[in-house]
C-alpha cells in the first residue's frame, strides 16, 4: 500500500524552451545547477543565479540552456557587455532562436544601436517571442527617428498587449514628434491611466494580503474579490496566488482559471493553478496545468516536482518515474523528491518481480538502493529476487 503524501516538494521562461529541450542533455551535475539557477531566477536572486549557470557550464560548457539563462540573469542585472558575449557564444542554430535575436536586440538599443535592433526585430514582429517585443522595436524606430514606422509599430504593440503602460507613452513621443498633438495626449492619459492601474493593483494586493491575515473569512474575500477583473489575467494571477499563499485554495481556482484562458502561455498561471489543485489533493485536475507549466519551463524544478508527485498519487508509477528522476537531477538535495522517488523504483521493482520480470525488478531496486544505501529491508528483498531469479533459470 502507497504511503500518503503529507507535504509538498520544496517548491514554491518561453521562446528557448523547445529548442533546450531538443538538445543533448546536460550531465546530471550540470542539471543541478541548472535547476538551482532556475529557482534563483525564479525569485530575482539574479547575482546568485549567475554563480548556478556558472558552475553548470564549467562542468558542461554544451549546455546551452544555462549559457541561454545566464545571458538573460546578466541583463537583468546590467552587465550589458557579459550578457552579449554569452548570447554570442551560443551555436549557430540557438543563435537564431527568434528569443535570442530579441534579447541581442535589446542590448543593441543599450548600447545605441538602433539599426541593428531593428533588423533584429524586425521579422519578429508577426510572431513575437515575447509581449513586448513590438515595444522594442517601435522604440528602435523612434530612436531612429522612423516617426511613421514607430507608430505603426507601438499601435500594434498597445494592441497585442493592452496593459504596458510604456508601450503608450513611447506610442505619445512619437505622435507628439509628428504634429499630431490631440493624439499624443489622449496616448499620455492613457499611459498614466494604466501606471496608476498598476499602482492600484498595488494597494489592493496590499489591501488583501492584510485582510486574509486579520479579517474574518467574509470581510477578507469582499476585500479581495475588488481585484478581480475579469479581463485582466495579470490581476487574477496575483488574486489566485495571495488566496494560495494564505491557504485559500478553493478561492484561488476561479481567478486562475480565468488567468488561463486569457494568457494560455503564462507558466506562472499554470504553475500555479496546478500547485492549488494539488494542494486540494484533487490531482486529476492538477496534471493537465502542471504539463503545461512543464512544457512551458522544462528546467523548472518546482513544476518538475509537483508533477512528478502528482503522477505519483494517480499510480501513473512509469510517469512519475520518469520526472521524478529528471526533479532529483535538478535538485538532488531535495529530500522529498528522493523520497518520493525511492518509493516508485520500490513500487515498480516489486510489481515487475512479482511478473516474473526478474531483471528489470533487480533493476529499480538496485536504483533504490542508491537512494537510500544501507536499507536491511531493501537488501534482504533484492537477494530474495536474486534467490527466484536464480531457481527460475
Amino acid at each position: 500500500m502507497r504511503a500518503p503524501l503529507t507535504k509538498l516538494i520544496g517548491l514554491l521562461m518561453g521562446g528557448f524552451a523547445v529548442l533546450a529541450q531538443n538538445s543533448p542533455p546536460a550531465s546530471a551535475e550540470a542539471t543541478a545547477h541548472i535547476g538551482k539557477g532556475y529557482d534563483l531566477e525564479q525569485n530575482d536572486r539574479f547575482s546568485e543565479a549567475v554563480a548556478e549557470f556558472r558552475a553548470a557550464l564549467a562542468l558542461d560548457p554544451a549546455a546551452i540552456n544555462a549559457r541561454y539563462q545566464l545571458g538573460v540573469c546578466l541583463l537583468a542585472l546590467g552587465e550589458t557587455h557579459a550578457s552579449r558575449e554569452e548570447f554570442e557564444r551560443l551555436p549557430g542554430e540557438a543563435k537564431n532562436e527568434p528569443s535570442v535575436a530579441y534579447y541581442l536586440a535589446r542590448l543593441d538599443l543599450l548600447d545605441g544601436n538602433s539599426a541593428a535592433a531593428v533588423r533584429r526585430l524586425a521579422p519578429l514582429l508577426s510572431h513575437p517571442p515575447f509581449p513586448d517585443t513590438a515595444f522594442y522595436l517601435g522604440s528602435a524606430y523612434l530612436a531612429q527617428g522612423r516617426l511613421d514606422d514607430a507608430i505603426r509599430c507601438l499601435r500594434t504593440g498597445a494592441q497585442s498587449d493592452r496593459r504596458d503602460f510604456r508601450t503608450h507613452y513611447r506610442l505619445a513621443r512619437a505622435l507628439a514628434q509628428k504634429g499630431l498633438a490631440q493624439e499624443a495626449e489622449r496616448e499620455y492619459a492613457l499611459s498614466t491611466e494604466m501606471r496608476e492601474h498598476y499602482n492600484e493593483s498595488a494597494r489592493q494586493s496590499t489591501a488583501c494580503v492584510q485582510a486574509l491575515r486579520k479579517e474574518p473569512d467574509a470581510a477578507a474575500h469582499d476585500v479581495c474579490n475588488r481585484m478581480f477583473d475579469s479581463g485582466d489575467p495579470d490581476k487574477l494571477t496575483t488574486l489566485g496566488i495571495l488566496y494560495g499563499d494564505n491557504g485559500r485554495y478553493q478561492d484561488a481556482i476561479p481567478p486562475l482559471t480565468r488567468a488561463a484562458v486569457l494568457d494560455p502561455d503564462s507558466f506562472e498561471v499554470y504553475h500555479n493553478l496546478g500547485l492549488t489543485y494539488f494542494r486540494l489533493r484533487r490531482f486529476a485536475d492538477a496534471r493537465a496545468p502542471l504539463e503545461k507549466a512543464v512544457g512551458l519551463r522544462p528546467n523548472f524544478f518546482g513544476s518538475n516536482a509537483l508533477l512528478g508527485a502528482t503522477l505519483y498519487s494517480l499510480k501513473d508509477d512509469q510517469g512519475a518515474l520518469r520526472v521524478l528522476q529528471f526533479a532529483h537531477q535538478l535538485k538532488p538535495d531535495d529530500s522529498d523528491t528522493m523520497e518520493l522517488l525511492f518509493r516508485v523504483l520500490v513500487i515498480l521493482g516489486n510489481n515487475a518481480a512479482a511478473a516474473g520480470d526478474y531483471a528489470a525488478g533487480l533493476k529499480y531496486l538496485m536504483q533504490a538502493a542508491e537512494l537510500r544505501p544501507g536499507s536491511a529491508e531493501l537488501d534482504s528483498r533484492i537477494a530474495e529476487i536474486k534467490a527466484l531469479a536464480h531457481r527460475s533459470r
